[in-house]
This record gives structure tokens, C-alpha cells and sequence, in this order.
């Protein structure tokens, strides 16, 4: 028998995992605080900040298509995808560089529109943009991006602080950004089946989801009213990859279960109006799209109104449970789903 395991059947959570068994060199002032595609160092023990790296790689046909993706639209949202990581451990990004694979067919004006996406979103994040690695590329454009932020120690936020009885609470909707590139696949295949050398679509009733999937918001204004309001998560996570796989990255790092009450999931009415056009189950959008950059975060009970007074853009979905719960799915209509189980209670 072989022992070949691809990483699709490893999954990408399970093999970060295996991968942290290589730490390198052991380091005091590196910080174990579990997260998703990010690193913590103290800076300096009187300041008591600690410095916060994530990063993100992008590559033409995988994770954009050029068709459909403006330029400054593809480098404000890939700097938005990096600068979430830092939010969902409640910090603020200060710095990011950008290293790019270039194919003959990016021109230098090309180049520039991508990093005019890149400099609207820096200006939003407060965060500075400078160019880093350039080389070439046979045929594919690749996009690297490493960003810096900072968070106060006692602020710091991980994976990993979560116990049953938290809620589970998620800000935004979710869903919009998966409808949104429905719409543009769709257009897209239109256009190639017309022959047609040039195709303008009419899509602004499709304004919000289509922007939700290509100039989506990081969620900042929640990590200004979680200060403002002195409410700290147990555990945060961004939405990147879609609500259960998320939700089962808190639960895997905490070594709890949780249950999610589905009619609680905020899902815009847009992104049910494209689900419908579809005829595909709006649900799958909510809990398995992905790139919402929304943050999904476990309160304590006596926080939930404490936050609400500085900020109402968030919905309580669930619950924390003990191990042995499991992660379920409660549909509200006397039916659970037992994703831990996958089958039907």
C-alpha cells in the first residue's frame, strides 16, 4: 500500500500542524500564541507590545483570474486578506512588503494599477506598502505579501482561548463575496461562449456582492470598538476560507466542541437574491464560501452587551461547547447536523 497522502485528504489545518514539528531555532522572545498565517515576537518588555507578522501567497488561476479582476481591485484586496490576519488577533497592521512573480504579458502601467489597489488599502489600514522581491515569471502572475502590525501584549488575541459556555459571534455577513464570484463566473462564461473581443456586463444589481468579491473590508472598525469598549475575545479568527472550516480551526486549537444555530448565520438579502438566480442553497454560501474577511470571535456572556454599545455589526451564532458535543450544526427546526460525525441526528 502506498503511503502517499495528498494535502487535499490531509486537510490545510492538519498539515500546518505537521509543518510546526520544524520550528527552527529556538527563540525566547517569540511568543506561542496559536493563529492562522501569522507569527508573534515581543518587541521590548518595558513597551509590552509584541509585533505581529502574517502573510499571504496569491497565484493567477488559483486564487484570481485577471478576466474578471481589475488590477487595483486584485492588490487592494490582497493586501485586505493579509491585513486581516493581524485584526483576528486584535492588533493593527503597521508595514507590508510585496514580493511578485511578473509574466512578459504584465506591463510596468499594469504593475503600477496593482499597486494603486495597494496603496487605497494601505491608506484605509493605516498600514505602510513597499515593493519587495521582482522576478520573473514564465506565465503566471504570483503575488507574496508579508505584513507587519502590533498589538499590546495584554490585547493579544489567539486561536486558542476559548471554553465552553463563550459565544460564538461573527461580525458582518457572510456568503456575499462566494455570490459575487458566482455572478462573475457566470458573466465570464457568457462572454466567452459570444466570441465576442470585448464584453461589458451590466452588473450593479449585483453591486454588493460583486464588491464583496473583489474589494472586500477588513474588519477594523471592530478592533477600534473592541478597545473603545474594553471588551477582549477569548479567541478570534478570520472568515477566509469559509464559516465551518473556520469554526473547526477553533475548535481543533481549543480541544472544544460548539454549536452553531444556522437561522442565527447573517446572510444579505443579495447574496439569497443570487443563490436563488443559481438555484443553489444560500446556506452552502454562508458556511462554505470563502473570502468574507469577516472576524469570528468567542465572547464571554457578560461581554456580548458591553460590545453591542460601541458596535452592532455582529451576530451571536453559537456556543462553545465541551469536547464530547461535538461541532453541530442546529438548523432550528428539530434537526442538527454532526459535522464531527458527518451524518444526519
Amino acid at each position: 500500500m502506498s503511503d502517499f497522502q495528498t494535502i487535499h485528504d490531509l486537510g490545510i489545518h492538519s498539515l500546518v500542524d505537521k509543518l510546526r514539528k520544524f520550528p527552527g531555532y529556538k527563540r525566547d522572545e517569540i511568543i506561542k500564541a496559536e493563529s492562522k498565517n501569522a507569527i508573534v515576537s515581543k518587541i521590548d518588555d518595558n513597551l509590552k507590545f509584541v509585533s505581529i507578522s502574517g502573510s499571504g501567497i496569491y497565484l493567477e488561476g488559483v486564487h484570481f483570474d485577471l478576466v474578471y479582476t481589475p488590477l487595483q481591485h486584485l492588490g487592494y484586496k490582497l493586501l485586505t486578506a493579509a491585513a486581516s490576519h493581524i485584526y483576528a488577533m486584535n492588533g493593527m497592521p503597521v508595514s507590508a512588503q510585496v514580493d511578485i512573480a511578473v509574466p512578459n504579458k504584465i506591463s510596468v502601467s499594469m504593475l503600477e494599477k496593482l499597486f494603486e489597489g495597494f496603496d487605497k488599502a494601505g491608506k484605509i489600514y493605516q498600514c505602510a506598502v513597499e515593493p519587495g522581491d521582482i522576478t520573473a515569471s514564465h506565465q503566471l502572475l504570483v503575488v507574496s505579501i508579508h505584513v507587519n502590525g502590533t498589538v499590546e501584549e495584554n490585547d493579544l488575541v489567539s486561536l486558542n482561548g476559548s471554553h465552553p459556555g463563550d459565544q460564538i459571534c461573527v461580525s458582518g455577513d457572510l456568503g456575499g463575496a462566494v455570490a459575487g464570484l458566482h455572478v462573475l463566473l457566470r458573466e465570464k462564461k457568457e462572454w466567452q461562449e459570444s466570441g465576442q473581443d470585448y464584453f461589458q456586463p451590466d452588473l450593479q444589481e449585483y453591486e454588493y456582492v460583486v464588491q464583496r468579491q473583489l474589494m472586500p473590508s477588513a474588519r477594523h472598525d471592530l478592533i477600534k470598538a473592541l478597545k473603545k469598549s474594553g471588551v477582549k475575545p477569548t479567541s478570534m479568527v478570520d472568515v477566509s476560507q469559509g464559516l465551518v472550516n473556520e469554526v473547526q480551526i477553533l475548535s481543533e486549537s481549543n480541544k472544544t466542541g460548539c454549536e452553531i444555530f444556522t437561522p442565527a448565520v447573517p446572510v444579505s438579502l443579495e447574496a439569497r437574491k443570487v443563490a436563488d438566480e443559481m438555484k443553489e442553497d444560500v446556506d452552502r454560501y454562508a458556511f462554505y464560501g470563502g473570502e468574507d474577511f469577516e472576524i469570528l470571535f468567542t465572547l464571554k456572556d457578560e461581554d456580548i452587551e458591553k460590545l453591542k454599545a460601541e458596535f452592532d455589526d455582529f451576530s451571536v451564532i453559537g456556543e462553545i461547547k465541551p469536547i464530547d458535543h461535538g461541532i453541530v450544526l442546529n438548523t432550528g427546526e428539530g434537526q442538527s447536523i454532526n459535522l464531527s460525525e458527518s451524518q444526519v441526528e
